[in-house]
């Protein structure tokens, strides 16, 4: 079986399984303990931070250990919620654990704005510029869109923002860039930035924020005062050194020249006419979304599964019809129906991917076929 849903979670790699079993096993006490051994395993976790800060690329700020990127996302945002007439600003093709929080502050009465989306996926950054002004508490982008890899020029839009919302926290989910794009926060200028573990070949239930100013954020959840007070609860620490651990053993570098190659080398294959590939000039190699034109993109999903995995586009929002995301690059409801989403990773071979595609092309066939 050829696993290509590497966006939706990815397995656990060797050193992040060593590393979590010795934190759960041997070094299992309570960092928030008193005694010798739990004062090392605080010691510990605060250089984790240190560690991750450094993968991160930034030389200020704090780290916010989390339950995954949801959590990160709704702290952030929710986080920098304050009462009064602030206003919110969110690009309409965000991730459900953002996407549906902006609607939910709708909801509650808050005043929030959606930024338009260009046609090759991009975040419309005039329209981000209009939307802008000094009312403006947080604007909250996505770096690579987990629907289609299209990558957002974060460095632009915090220029932007700095300039027409100077009172507003720029939020970043950068679930799908992190270990997977080069890049350094310290350039990139952004205020809050969210990660999940199992997207590179980390544990799941684990994540992180990083915050630049741990003062301008409030928390969701009271207890201990853990996390700097934002996040109360005994952290999960053997979540975390794996988290950190796996991300320490990610070759950004190489493995992106090898997933550039092996998306090459799948869409050379995969040609064929009725399935439209989503295509966008500033796009991460490690996503691409099919459209499977006359089909319904579940059913591709089902007819593949025993010999290719694939996803339908978000893991979190794969039930639910309709994608906002493709509706919002001006896609019709009908290829959008028939969407289905492979990420690649570089565990995989040109084999591996050239032998996917040809399975893919073999079952659209089949199901046009059944269909007629």
């Amino acid at each position: 079986m050829i696993y290509l849903d590497n966006a939706a979670t990815t397995p656990l790699c060797e050193e992040a399984a060593k590393e979590q079993v010795f934190w759960a096993c041997s070094n299992f006490y309570n960092p928030s303990a008193t005694y010798i051994e739990a004062v090392k395993v605080s010691q510990a976790l605060k250089e984790a931070r240190e560690r991750l800060k450094a993968i991160f690329g930034a030389k200020e700020g704090d780290i916010i250990f989390t339950s995954g990127a949801t959590e990160a996302n709704n702290l952030a945002v929710r986080g920098s919620c304050r009462e009064g007439k602030a206003e919110y600003v969110f690009s309409s093709v965000e991730h459900a654990s953002v996407n549906n929080l902006a609607t939910q502050l709708i909801n509650e009465g808050k005043e929030i704005k959606f930024v338009k989306t260009q046609k090759n996926g991009e975040i419309d950054y005039e329209d981000l510029q209009k939307q802008l002004n000094e009312k403006v508490r947080l604007v909250s982008c996505m770096f690579v869109n987990n629907v289609t890899g299209v990558i957002n020029d974060i460095a632009k839009i915090s220029k932007i923002v700095r300039q027409y919302a100077p009172k507003a926290l720029f939020h970043v989910d950068g679930v799908q860039a992190f270990c997977k794009l080069p890049f350094k926060l310290s350039a990139l200028d952004v205020d809050l930035f969210s990660i999940s573990a199992h997207k590179f070949h980390g544990p799941k239930g684990v994540g992180a924020l990083f915050v630049n100013n741990l003062a301008k954020l409030k928390p969701l959840v009271y207890g201990g005062g853990q996390e700097a007070g934002l996040r109360s609860g005994t952290e999960n620490v053997a979540g975390i050194m794996a988290m950190v651990k796996a991300a320490e053993s990610v070759d950004i570098t190489k493995n992106y020249e090898k997933v550039l190659k092996l998306r090459n080398a799948f869409l050379k294959e995969i040609n064929m006419e009725g399935l439209t590939i989503v295509k966008a000039e500033n796009q991460s190699p490690y996503i691409l979304t099919i459209l499977c034109k006359g089909v319904n993109g579940e059913t591709m999903v089902r007819m593949l599964e025993n010999e290719v995995i694939v996803g339908r586009g978000s893991a979190c929002s794969a039930k639910k019809a309709g994608n906002h995301v493709l509706e919002a690059m001006g896609y019709r409801q009908d290829l959008i129906k028939g969407a289905i989403r492979i990420s690649f990773d570089a565990s995989l071979s040109e084999s591996d991917v050239l032998k996917a595609a040809k399975i893919i092309k073999q079952k659209y066939a089949e199901l046009v076929e059944k269909l007629k």
